[in-house]
């Protein structure tokens, strides 16, 4: 039997965890979820998602989504994409959406590999976030980090025209491979104008996978590339 899956992602860059869910977390699943969630079959069309034309950022991995959260509310004029896998997550920033009143964002509840590969359009994105990423320490482990030189063709081919591509880590030698990996794409060119890197940098919300980094004496490094 045929299947769309490329072999690559038989190496995943995440562990789906269910996790435990609050009573408000799958309240949230089963309610909200039709109107913030989003079917990967489904092709989507921001203009009839959104029902506007408007920048599109995407997060990868949001976690509990305080940084989609604050960064929509305070940018209604963006479109905002959420990609995670991580249920309780996906189910507390869905409450928060719908207490503030929060309309700009929509979430896949999928591999950010296949949503980016088969759901998103080429030249569509003005940036792609991607905040504090499992860093998959152990050497036999670094397969399965996300960022590789396939994964940085996908982004050069999914951003637009000068579009970012924004990673956060505090472990220092994920940053050098990020990095590393990033430079050796010519479409891709690192960011050096300091003041274009703080206003991005000041846009990201302390997570609190930054807290714990910076709690245990990890330095933050943020990684900021434009496609050319």
């Amino acid at each position: 039997m045929s299947t769309q899956t490329s072999p690559a992602r038989l190496i995943r860059s995440f562990v789906r965890r269910r996790g435990r869910l609050t009573a408000a977390q799958k309240d949230a699943l089963e309610t909200l979820w039709p109107i913030y969630g989003l079917d990967p079959k489904v092709t989507f069309d921001p203009k009839i998602i959104f029902g506007r034309k408007a920048a599109l950022i995407i997060e990868i991995g949001f976690g509990n989504g305080g940084n989609l959260l604050e960064n929509a509310a305070q940018n209604p004029q963006n479109n905002y994409l959420g990609i995670e896998v991580h249920e309780p997550g996906i189910g507390h920033l869905m409450n928060r959406l719908a207490n503030r009143e929060i309309g700009n964002v929509r979430i896949f509840r999928d591999d950010a590999i296949a949503i980016l590969r088969d759901a998103i359009g080429d030249g569509s994105v003005e940036r792609i976030n991607l905040f504090f990423p499992d860093p998959w320490p152990k050497k036999r482990h670094h397969k399965r980090r996300l960022v590789s030189p396939d994964f940085a063709d996908l982004i050069s081919r999914k951003l637009q025209s000068g579009g970012c591509f924004h990673a956060a880590t505090d472990w220092e030698e994920y940053a050098i491979d990020i990095t590393r990996t990033l430079e050796n794409y010519d479409r891709l060119g690192s960011i050096t104008n300091s003041e274009s890197r703080q206003e991005l940098i000041a846009q990201r919300s302390l997570t609190r996978f930054e807290q714990r980094g910076l709690a245990l004496g990890h330095t933050v490094r943020d990684i900021i590339f434009m496609k050319r």
